[in-house]
């Protein structure tokens, strides 16, 4: 059994005035979850200048009075270019997918801070390096393509981490809720990023990809100053973390685990310290089930995250098309909506107890939203944002529940012992997995686009209805152990 790598110290410690007892485990819980809440906020921002620049790069916008002054950006701006857009945002997302498996993995071997960091300064430099294409005149598919498979693969390395340091950190308990507000970092980092790139288009679109990319590079260096891995590196005990007794045993001394551990566990033992195989965890139950609803969840959420500014850009809105910066600002209201979606959504699964059956009703709810913010959304400006909203609400809240408290609870069930080093694992495979979803919607939707956008909305439709059939033989094991639970309680009342 390999050993725990020992997490290394951070270089500095916010509030150095501040001494015990103020500085509480609490304390650095929620640091760690501001900390890592910005972190991935900056990754995501970094990752949303490419749908902001679409209308800008990509072919050339006809209404019906006259044709637009847009000139678009070789090679995307002929018949062909929403299928080039397209295809780089494949690249993007192919890379990301494939990384995933392996950021996990070496997550689970590595300092998850020093891989953090690693990650953020390659997301940064070669989101500015995609930028740089502006002011070089560069019109190579390859070169925007080839940019963004070495983007991918650095910002793969960002999930997997922030999900294991927060698991070091947190216990079991309301850990849906506590995951749903965390897992915010993804909407309110595409909201930053679409206000950012939105805000400098008018300037060169390769201002929209240095920005941010500056960005997630300042908060790496804030990560590695401040970030503590886990409360061990602090001296201080770990939540929910199995206690153990020592006992006699014919004279030997031997150890009884006497609770169950919590998010992570963080347990000492060399035994459950060793790093959880790739295809182990694929069998652990409810892995693929949850990884396979993913491919179709995060399929719908990333066709919203690369095309939704183009797609408000080319249909008007009472009759008015929007500009670049206006249909990039609007696309936010999307983000806001996945906000209360994701904390909503673990909020009902903690009181409900059942996470399939949450996502379940979030996906079934989000097909009529779908369906009515295509054929009503361009009637008004009021109707456009309170669809999007509700659209925005609907379709990210299954996708942050998985991604965080299901993923958590499936790397520290019963089954792997509390296995520390199984998160990790486990959150890569399910996020890697709906990662591949997440490069081929856009991909699909650049090519299908040039049909009409009622084929698009059709295939997120499509995806949507088997996101929900990998669930329903979850969803139905959670429903029969409610009624189970429901049986034992009113026996146990009538033999009283």
């Amino acid at each position: 059994m390999q050993p725990k790598t020992p997490s290394l110290a951070p270089a500095l410690t916010l509030f150095p005035n501040l001494k015990p007892p103020h500085k509480t485990l609490l304390f650095h819980q929620i640091l760690v979850l501001t900390i890592t809440f910005f972190a991935y906020a900056s990754f995501h921002a970094s990752r949303k200048p490419p749908s902001i620049v679409k209308s800008v790069l990509g072919p050339t916008l006809e209404t019906n009075n006259s044709t637009s002054i847009d000139t678009g950006w070789a090679p995307f701006d002929g018949p062909q270019g929403t299928h080039r857009l397209g295809e780089v945002d494949l690249a993007f997302l192919s890379s990301y997918s494939i990384g995933m498996y392996f950021a996990g993995h070496l997550g689970d071997r590595m300092d998850l801070r020093l891989f953090l960091v690693f990650g953020m300064m390659g997301s940064g430099v070669f989101t500015m390096v995609f930028g740089f294409g502006y002011w070089l005149d560069l019109h190579l598919l390859g070169f925007f393509v080839g940019v963004q498979i070495v983007c991918g693969l650095f910002q793969s390395i960002g999930w997997p981490c922030v999900v294991a340091i927060v698991g070091n950190w947190f216990g079991k308990s309301k850990r849906g809720l506590i995951m749903g507000v965390w897992n915010s970092h993804t909407s309110v980092g595409n909201i930053i990023g679409s206000v950012v790139a939105s805000g400098v288009l008018e300037f060169g679109w390769g201002w929209s990809f240095l920005v941010p990319g500056l960005l997630v590079i300042v908060v790496g260096i804030l990560v590695f100053m401040f970030l503590v891995v886990s409360p061990e590196d602090l001296g201080l005990e770990c939540p929910g973390m199995e206690v153990e007794m020592n006992v006699e045993v014919n004279g030997d001394s031997e150890r009884v685990v006497s609770e169950e551990a919590g998010l992570l566990g963080n347990e000492s033992l060399d035994t459950l310290s060793s790093a959880i195989g790739f295809l182990e965890a694929w069998r652990l139950p409810g892995v693929a089930p949850f990884a396979f609803c993913l491919f179709f969840s995060k399929l719908v959420a990333y066709t919203f995250l690369y095309w939704l500014p183009f797609y408000i850009r080319h249909t008007a809105v009472a009759g008015v098309y929007l500009s670049h910066k206006s249909a990039g600002i609007l696309s936010t209201i999307f983000d806001i909506g996945g906000v209360f979606g994701g904390i909503l959504a673990g909020y009902i699964s903690d009181l409900i107890d059942a996470r399939a059956v949450t996502s379940i009703s979030f996906l079934l709810l989000s097909i009529p939203a779908l369906v009515f913010y295509r054929v009503y959304g361009g009637l008004s400006m009021f109707a456009n944002i309170g669809l999007m909203f509700l659209s925005g609400l609907l379709v990210n809240g299954p996708y942050s529940l998985i991604t965080t408290a299901v993923a958590a609870d499936l790397g520290t069930q019963s089954f792997v012992r509390g296995n520390s080093r199984a998160l990790a694992t486990v959150t890569a495979i399910i996020d890697g997995t709906g990662s591949v979803g997440a490069a081929l919607g856009p991909l699909l939707a650049g090519y299908i686009s040039s049909r009409g956008w009622n084929s698009v909305f059709f295939m997120l439709i499509l995806a949507i209805f088997f996101a929900i059939l990998f669930l329903i033989r979850v969803a139905r094991t959670e429903i029969k152990g409610k009624l189970n639970e429901g049986k034992w309680f009113w026996n146990s009342i009538s033999s009283h």
